[in-house]
């Protein structure tokens, strides 16, 4: 049987254009065409319709028809109980670790401490050559748990190269959400590329460092502000490496991103389809030959609610759908109870069992990137791409603030503020509770007040860190306080 005669819509009249704008136009009564399009935190216009990219081409990414993998976050203070937990996920589908250091970038409060005995008895009856990964989100003790893992897996007699380990180096990562440093970049920069150099000398694959979008993310930014902060981070690493005498055709190996996925379906997904363009454009400008680079996912913190942990399940579903189809290597679900505490073995056999759904029920990863063509999709990426090198010099000048000796942390919204004032923050927040949130004074309770200037609601105020669900609207506080010095 010919394509033609298999056609699905071949006894349909042929869809065009002006009919569709006719039948809208109806809808609208006489109202613009325009009325229906979206725009982005970055400035993106989402058009109603998008024609066709009939030459796109399938982007590089995880091999044809591979699953990811399947990463299941340890980040349980007592080494015993991670222990036990990570046992149990990797007997029960799990394909790989994530191991949370405390004080890392995603720790959210808890962690793995980072004393050799406390890393000895958590990976204890782990088999590191049993075809597992294991990514390290390395706290600021990052060069001496690097270490003492290294010597854990010497000590169990397995060759290094046969170890899917990836280090998790992200010295700049630490420093923004911190907001210091006991060192310089310029200073500590070498003992970073020397770490890494030794590490590859006694026979690790890698990769070593971390270009992590994900404290940007946490931050309230946006998409592309991700992605330049993850390329402004990977592009100084190369640099380091190539400083200390590593050849480029090397130094980019040793460097894989970690990104944010979030309930926003087709954002996210264009999200990680630009970081492997945008990479393949620093190799291409390198003099390099573009290899497909590691891309890890974790579900967005920002997007997690308290009050209702039950909706965080759909948001992880969303958020694995999205990160898979992008083309993510690996993805990490956060628990629907991360905002309560640690989470029990029923919310973790969930996280789990969400990604063996979409991959063995579903079969997700059996499409090489299946957005390719598509002419929202691939709007969405070229315009990322865009946003993304545009706001490039913006956040490499923001690195080098915080890595020259500024103290500033981090904070909310689309770049750093300053501290807030304790006393206007009481005060807002009260003329919140009043229902005049932009106003002073006591609102008429029996007055109407306008949607604009509403309290954020009960919903808003309970997701995590006082996000609301598309975690952008308003200002959080820190979920805790993070140990301040990284040290190699």
């Amino acid at each position: 049987m010919s394509k033609a005669e298999f056609s699905l819509a071949g006894e349909f009249p042929p869809a065009r254009r002006e009919d569709w704008l006719k039948l809208v136009s109806a809808a609208l009564k006489g109202a613009p065409v325009e009325k229906l399009a979206a725009t982005t935190y970055d400035r993106l216009t989402i058009e109603p319709l998008h024609a066709r990219k009939a030459d796109a081409q399938p982007g590089p990414g995880r091999a044809p028809g591979a699953p990811w993998q399947i990463l299941q976050r340890v980040d349980h203070p007592d080494p015993a109980a991670a222990n036990e937990q990570a046992r149990q996920d990797l007997e029960n589908g799990a394909t790989g670790l994530c191991v949370v250091f405390a004080g890392s970038i995603g720790a959210n409060g808890f962690g793995v401490p980072a004393s050799e005995a406390a890393i000895a008895r958590g990976f204890e009856d782990v088999h590191w050559d049993a075809g597992i990964a294991v990514e390290l989100d390395l706290g600021p003790q990052a060069g001496d748990a690097a270490r003492a893992v290294a010597a854990l897996v010497r000590k169990q007699g397995v060759a290094p190269a046969a170890v899917d380990l990836r280090f998790g180096f992200d010295a700049h990562g630490l420093m923004a959400t911190s907001g210091a440093s006991a060192q310089p970049w310029n200073e500590l920069a070498a003992a970073f590329a020397d770490l890494i150099k030794d590490l590859a000398r006694q026979g690790f694959r890698g990769p070593f460092a971390a270009a992590d979008g994900r404290p940007v993310h946490a931050a309230g930014g946006s998409e592309a502000q991700e992605l330049a902060f993850a390329l402004a981070g990977a592009l100084s690493y190369l640099r380091a490496l190539e400083g200390a005498g590593v050849p480029l055709e090397h130094a980019r190996r040793m460097i894989f991103f970690r990104l944010a996925a979030d309930a926003d379906e087709f954002l996210t997904l264009a999200k990680f389809r630009a970081m492997r363009r945008l990479w393949a454009r620093v190799e291409a400008a390198c003099g390099l030959r573009p290899e497909p680079v590691f891309v890890s996912a974790e579900t967005a913190w920002r997007m997690m609610t308290k009050g209702d942990p039950w909706v965080n399940l759909l948001r992880a579903t969303v958020a694995v759908f999205s990160a898979g189809l992008g083309g993510a290597n690996a993805v990490s679900v956060l628990p629907f109870t991360a905002t309560l505490g640690l989470p029990d073995g029923f919310a973790r056999r969930i996280a789990r069992n969400t990604q063996l759904v979409l991959l063995e029920e579903a079969n997700l990863a059996k499409v090489a990137d299946p957005a390719a063509g598509s002419g929202a999709l691939e709007d969405l990426t070229r315009g990322r791409l865009r946003r993304a090198r545009g706001s490039d010099r913006e956040t490499v000048r923001q690195r080098l603030e915080l890595v020259s000796g500024n103290r500033g942390r981090w904070r909310t919204g689309r770049r750093a503020r300053a501290r807030p004032d304790p006393a206007k923050n009481r005060a807002r927040a009260r003329r919140a509770r009043e229902g005049r949130r932009g106003a002073r004074g006591r609102a008429d309770r029996h007055q109407r007040v306008p949607r604009h200037r509403r309290s954020p609601g009960r919903r808003a105020r309970r997701c995590a860190d006082g996000r609301t669900a598309a975690g952008r609207r308003h200002p959080v506080r820190a979920a805790a306080a993070r140990p301040a010095f990284p040290t190699l």
